[in-house]
């Protein structure tokens, strides 16, 4: 192996345990974040189709 090659890997080579869980808790973070923002959207939702269902029991109880 080439001697440069050699000194190279040697020092990225034992920090590459915290390389890793750097990338872990990124995408812990990213998944996280993802499942925050779905759950509101569901929430969001639900509560546009309760207003959705009272605006039309008014305009039913109107007519």
């Amino acid at each position: 192996m080439n001697p440069i090659l050699a000194e190279i890997y040697s020092t990225i080579i034992p920090s590459a345990p915290y390389l890793i869980a750097a990338y872990a808790l990124l995408w812990v973070v990213l998944l996280a974040y993802i499942l925050i923002i779905v759950r509101g959207q569901k929430k969001a939702r639900q509560q546009m189709q309760l207003i959705e269902e009272a605006i039309e029991d008014i305009q039913r109880e109107e007519a």
